[in-house]
């Protein structure tokens, strides 16, 4: 019998890929070393079991049916910091640094040595057993409105409410940092890009469209708040 590499509470393991005989053989590998392994064969089935079942650790494949698997990065990093290793057939730098600034925390290539994957697994675990998953709740919710940012939705009054690409990011970094004040140039190279750190009137507009969308008094709002001078801040 193969001995386990663990003692303690079991950790979870999302695997994200399409490819039948690499899922196949990452289940058998981590389970008998004592690992819960959990899989999606899509971007979406990806999100969906992250936001569900809270994973430890991700191993992410790029190339997915539905969505790119930086898509299924940004989309994880909206909400938690879990560790993250994608596995990918892709061995360009480009692509490696771009995985890696998206908030890869590791970039295995295909093909891959188990030994060496295993490794990289524990290390990534332990870097991110600090962090209380418990923090990590994709789904915020206020007495006005409530954000999925897994699923990238908001909803108002049970019915969904459409913003703009530019609204979203700018409600998501400000949701990502709920309770704490994000400083305008800040918010501004995040969303808008680098050159655009100075238009500070693009926040003063685009806030103004959150407001009337999401505030149940536009003109008192009472979760999308301006801290004069400095910046804005998320209030559940």
């Amino acid at each position: 019998m193969t001995e386990t590499e663990q003692d303690g509470p079991s950790i979870t393991v999302l695997v994200v890929d399409d490819e039948p005989q690499i899922v196949r053989a990452l289940r058998i590998n981590l389970s008998v070393r004592g690992y819960e392994v959990i899989t999606a064969g899509s971007g979406a089935a990806a999100l969906r079991a992250a936001a569900e079942r809270h994973p430890d650790v991700v191993i992410l494949d790029l190339g997915l049916p539905d969505m790119d698997g930086i898509e299924v990065l940004a989309g994880l990093r909206g909400w938690t910091e879990i560790p993250v290793i994608v596995l990918s057939a892709r061995t360009d730098s480009a692509d490696k640094v771009e995985a890696l600034d998206a908030g890869a925390d590791d970039y295995v290539t295909k093909p891959f040595g188990m030994d060496e994957l295993l490794a990289r697994l524990r290390a990534a675990v332990r870097r991110g057993a600090a962090a209380s998953a418990d923090s990590d709740d994709p789904v915020v919710v206020t007495s006005s409105f409530t954000v999925d940012l897994a699923a990238k939705k908001v909803t108002k009054d049970g019915a969904a409410v459409h913003l703009t690409p530019t609204e979203w990011g700018m409600l998501e970094m400000l949701v990502r940092h709920r309770g704490k004040l994000v400083g305008r140039k800040e918010l501004l190279r995040e969303v808008w890009g680098p050159s655009y750190a100075t238009e500070t009137h693009y926040l003063r507009v685009y806030l103004a469209q959150l407001r009337r969308k999401l505030e149940d008094d536009p003109s008192h709002p009472k979760h999308l708040l301006t801290e004069a001078g400095m910046g804005y801040r998320f209030q559940e």
